[in-house]
């Protein structure tokens, strides 16, 4: 439809206030941009309309979704460039091709209709932030461009109604603003407790390592973890099959260098040979005798006891259960349940100055509504590697009360010296800040 549809004032006054409606009715900017290039139609008769917001095309007549690389897209976003190099793009007009450049020129020729209607759309400020290219074959009357300007404040109107406003702390008096930001600075400048939190873990204090006694395989577990045992209970027994036949051996070796020293000893009264012999055979009579008492020691060993009473702590047994070990790897801790300390792993990149006996907060994953107090013992100088794979200090606190069971996990919250607020929120930006720009 190329031409307004003939009627009378009151059908013409009756759209306009249609169009209008519909603009107040939309109820998201998509539905408002639809409106903008299709609903005038009827009443102005234009060929196609584009909305430019900021430059860039959001809507088309009969188009439901825009391509930003289209010729007819491409060329009203130039043609509004011109008009804002001419200076004409706040003011509403029929755009005049002596405007445009030669390529927009021939671009308007094979691509929109040859008469054009430029409507801005504006803020409360006057500030152009958008507007409507009208096109169609007649030119535009004075009354309707009237029309069109009065509407583009209905459009412009209701397209800032459904922009995001602006956070309420901007509309703020200057003075006001001012206000709020000292506030802030000198809260910025009180003094907090520093703090950090960790991964801690309820450890055993002054326990006594079980270490394998010897290279073999484990062949049981006779306590469980957490179970209570007394001095001299079996804890583990290893596989003795080849200690009993080295200890069998052994003593068989014993027996025959003890029967060959009786036997040349009886003969050493006749046989002067035999009783040259008789110092060599004592001597391996003895290294028989040793070697059957190291195997003896060595199957005595299989059947690792406690040395003392307490609780049996490891993880767990199926996992050493019938796998071979190293003498000296660890296999539990004998402990007392009364007497327990806090293991603190705190990662590299937390770590604050910390004081013996700093405060120490424990909250553990079981009871997380309850706090344990401990207070900071040691802390490690070198960081370590830990078991996710992250660098850490080890630190160990004492609990003032009585310590939770051993081997429940948490997290520790570790309290510092005092500091200004501003350093307490920005110290981990300014340490990136630092090694990242190496200021």
């Amino acid at each position: 439809m190329n031409a307004p549809l003939p009627g009378t004032a009151e059908r013409v006054f009756a759209l306009f206030l249609g169009l209008e409606q519909q603009a107040r009715k939309a109820g998201s900017t998509e539905q408002l941009a639809y409106a903008m290039v299709n609903d005038g139609q009827a009443l102005f008769g234009f060929r196609h309309a584009a909305l430019l917001i900021a430059g860039k095309v959001q809507a088309l007549t009969g188009i439901s979704v825009v391509e930003a690389n289209a010729p007819f897209v491409a060329f009203v976003e130039r043609a509004a460039s011109a008009l804002l190099k001419h200076g004409r793009l706040g003011e509403g007009h029929a755009v005049d091709l002596a405007q445009l450049d030669e390529q927009t020129r021939l671009d308007m020729n094979s691509l929109s209709a040859p008469h054009a209607f430029w409507l801005p759309l504006q803020n409360r400020r006057g500030e152009t932030f958008g507007g409507l290219w009208l096109a169609r074959d007649k030119p535009f009357a004075e009354a309707e461009q009237a029309l069109l300007r009065q509407l583009a404040d209905t459009y412009a109107h209701a397209w800032l109604a459904l922009q995001p406003r602006k956070p309420w702390r901007m509309r703020w008096p200057r003075r006001k603003l001012l206000a709020v930001a000292a506030a802030l600075s000198l809260l910025l400048l009180v003094p907090v407790r520093q703090s950090v939190l960790a991964p801690a873990e309820v450890v055993p204090l002054g326990g006594r390592v079980v270490a394998a006694p010897l290279d073999g395989v484990i062949a049981e577990f006779l306590v469980k973890p957490n179970q209570s045992v007394a001095a001299g209970d079996l804890l583990v027994r290893f596989d003795a099959t080849s200690l009993k036949a080295q200890a069998d051996v052994a003593e068989r070796a014993l027996g025959v260098a003890e029967a060959e020293l009786k036997a040349n000893t009886q003969r050493a009264f006749a046989d002067a040979e035999s009783s040259a012999r008789l110092d060599l055979l004592a001597a391996r009579v003895e290294q028989k005798r040793a070697e059957r008492d190291y195997a003896r020691q060595l199957l005595a060993r299989s059947e690792v006891r406690a040395e003392r009473a307490g609780i049996a702590v490891f993880a767990d047994a199926e996992r050493l259960t019938g796998k071979p070990v190293q003498t000296g790897e660890r296999l539990m801790q004998i402990a007392d349940p009364t007497q327990a300390e806090l293991r603190i792993e705190l990662p590299v990149g937390d770590a604050i100055a910390l004081q013996p006996g700093a405060e120490v907060a424990l909250f553990l994953d079981s009871d997380p509504l309850n706090r344990h107090e401990a207070r900071l013992e040691r802390s490690a100088y070198e960081a370590q590697s830990t078991a996710a794979g992250q660098l850490a200090y080890r630190l160990d606190a004492r609990f003032v009360d009585a310590p939770p069971r051993i081997g429940l996990r948490g997290t520790a919250k570790l309290f510092g010296d005092r500091a200004p607020l501003a350093y307490y929120l920005l110290r981990r930006p300014l340490a990136a800040a630092r090694q990242s720009l190496g200021l």
